[in-house]
């Protein structure tokens, strides 16, 4: 098998070689589908083009582990009202009215939290509130980025089936590398099908997004000689039009068949 020359690429650049919009067919790339405009962004967000911290502990820890991670970063006053809307949360779940008021104190998280714990406090929330499938729905689709991020990350968790699935599919329609980092947790790893979720690897490359985030990344693509097709045509498109070719991808083609693939050549520096 042969490969490309491998650089670094640029988060979010190129949108006209992403080679999700090159397949007009998959369900994942028509941009023009979905939910409408995105609503403005939180002002608790990081910057742009980065990730919160702790994203591995927001897919993967127990809400336990996840309350002693964010306690021990608050301080006072914010680890009181991160209390009193848990529970709150507990005593009344689901929902109660237009609103329920884990529902508010979920859009108050940013204030109360700051952006560095912001996220994690959502997370707890929606697991105090035992929040099913119509509710994470409800909370994705009226929310912010940032309470789109917070659903996906307690999708593991909270949804034990397949019905959260359209929250992941439609996060995976934008350039939101945020959005792109939560929507490529356990949640996908298990319920998206091998076209679906070869995109999203693609799609990763193509955003800059790192496949560290994608979950269960060496047993998906072991094997997976489509992926590896895909991933060989996606970087001789960019090599031929001259654009860098994103350096995770020589990563992912190794894991495809590791016995086959040689060694990335050395990127020439002159």
């Amino acid at each position: 098998m042969t490969h490309p020359r491998t650089s670094p690429a640029t988060p979010g650049a190129d949108t006209a070689a992403d080679p999700l919009t090159d397949h007009a067919a998959d369900t994942l790339t028509d941009h023009a589908a979905g939910t409408g405009p995105r609503p403005a962004a939180d002002p608790s967000d990081p910057a742009p083009g980065t990730t919160s911290p702790g994203t591995t502990t927001l897919a993967a820890a127990t809400p336990a582990e996840l309350r002693d991670h964010v306690t021990a970063g608050l301080d006072d006053p914010a680890r009181g009202w991160l209390r009193r809307a848990l529970d709150e949360a507990a005593a009344h779940p689901g929902t109660h009215g237009p609103i329920s008021v884990w529902e508010l104190r979920i859009a108050e998280a940013g204030r109360r939290c700051g952006p560095e714990h912001a996220d994690a406090a959502r997370v707890l929330i929606l697991h105090a509130a035992r929040a099913d499938a119509e509710a994470l729905s409800r909370v994705y689709y009226q929310g912010t980025g940032a309470e789109r991020r917070a659903v996906l990350y307690a999708l593991p968790h909270l949804v034990p089936g397949p019905e959260g699935l359209p929250l992941v599919e439609d996060a995976l329609r934008t350039n939101d590398t945020r959005l792109l980092t939560a929507a490529v947790g356990p949640y996908a790893a298990r319920h998206l099908d091998a076209h679906q979720w070869r995109h999203a690897v693609l799609k990763c490359l193509f955003t800059g997004v790192p496949v560290d985030a994608v979950a269960d990344l060496d047993r998906r693509a072991e094997g997976d000689t489509e992926l590896a097709r895909m991933l060989t045509d996606y970087a001789a498109e960019r090599t031929a039009a001259g654009r860098t070719v994103p350096a995770d991808l020589h990563r992912v083609l190794t894991l495809t068949d590791p016995p086959a693939t040689p060694s990335a050549p050395a990127a020439d520096h002159g």
